[in-house]
């Protein structure tokens, strides 16, 4: 029988939200999965983590997190057949940042849609700014790049999910190595101003892609050492196999199975293995408070997931299902196995979300 960690970012409404929400929200076997757990615990994201709640589950379950920094670099770099050698590597995306009333502000990244062609041109053309810098630049998919900066090891960034649409002031890479970054992204958004590739979008209505994003940054070395202190401290666990569905670039880097449909799942109950599914779908509508967007997304779980993996526990298909249901400032993780869901003397109930 399988084990799943399903991993659901924003799926967790935001507390001044939640009430309505699960009110207008249909979804019994999510409500059973919820209550009758063997298992229950919320996480407040520690306050000085620049990063958003489940980027840092997801690292520390696969043994990649460094204190309050998920050090995911070097694995979405194997992910998608590079090899991250000794260096220091940094996830790089390519983003827009717009200047709001009173500050910068960065949008979604998915919103940009970036697709293949434009985003090799645009690629190409930044490559020279970081090689006269001293930097490599090396291509991963579209929306993810890898930057390798051996001293760049003290500089704190933030993933993007957690900077977007927030005051870029507070959000911005800092540390001693800050005026390099700072440096060579001026570089390329000179770069990319009057690049052909931009200007094709910007004829579209689409933004430009006018600067990038570096964090996750990790190595072979820094991967070595937070597994020895995990040995030290007798924290070692096996290492689930990683299934993501509409996941953004760096964790489809991560994943063994890159899903199309949710229809997938019956393939990851068919063993005995321990997985780690992480579906994305209800980000976008979740960073942008998007409620409309975040039920029908969520109304798909139910149908597509939900239902399912209760029916998988009922079957003995699945020994338990773990959720890890966050938003912005922390998660809720239940665990929930056959024997849990004969407690038929607790009601089923969304209030587990609120």
């Amino acid at each position: 029988m399988a084990h799943i960690s399903l991993v659901l970012p924003f799926a967790l409404p935001a507390p001044e939200f939640a009430p309505d929400l699960t009110r207008a929200l249909h979804a019994p076997a999510l409500a059973a999965l919820l209550s009758r757990t063997s298992n229950r615990r919320y996480h407040p994201l520690d306050a000085d983590a620049r990063v958003l709640p489940h980027e840092l589950w997801i690292a520390r379950a696969l043994g990649l997190a460094r204190g309050l920094v998920p050090g995911v670099a070097a694995s979405a770099m194997r992910g998608v057949g590079l090899d991250p050698e000794g260096g220091m590597w940094f996830v790089v995306n390519p983003t827009h940042i717009q200047i709001a009333r009173t500050h910068l502000q960065m949008g979604d990244t998915r919103a940009l849609d970036l697709h293949e062609p434009e985003a090799r041109a645009l690629f190409d053309s930044a490559r020279p700014c970081f090689e006269d810098a001293g930097y490599t630049l090396a291509w991963g998919t579209h929306d993810t790049w890898f930057m390798r900066a051996d001293d760049w090891t003290e500089l704190a960034t933030a993933s993007p999910d957690a900077a977007v649409n927030m005051n870029l002031t507070d959000w911005m890479p800092s540390g001693a190595q800050a005026r390099a970054f700072r440096k060579l992204q001026n570089d390329v958004q000179v770069t990319w101003f009057t690049d052909p590739a931009n200007a094709a979008r910007e004829a579209r209505g689409q933004l430009p892609i006018n600067s990038f994003w570096p964090w996750g940054n990790a190595s072979v070395a820094t991967e070595h050492a937070q597994q020895l202190v995990a040995k030290a401290a007798g924290k070692t666990v096996a290492r689930p196999r990683v299934a993501a569905f509409e996941a953004p670039g760096w964790l489809a880097a991560l994943a063994e199975r890159r899903m199309d449909s949710l229809a997938e799942l019956d393939t990851l109950l068919g063993g005995d293995g321990v997985w780690l599914l992480a579906c994305g779908n209800v980000a976008a509508p979740g960073i942008a408070a998007d409620w409309s967007g975040w039920l029908h997304q969520m109304q798909r779980l139910e149908a597509e997931l939900f239902t399912p993996l209760l029916a998988a526990l009922a079957q003995g298909r699945a020994k338990s299902v773990r959720l890890v249901l966050s938003h912005r400032d922390g998660l809720l993780e239940t665990t929930t196995t056959p024997l849990a869901q004969r407690k038929f003397w607790r009601r089923p109930t969304l209030e587990r979300l609120l």
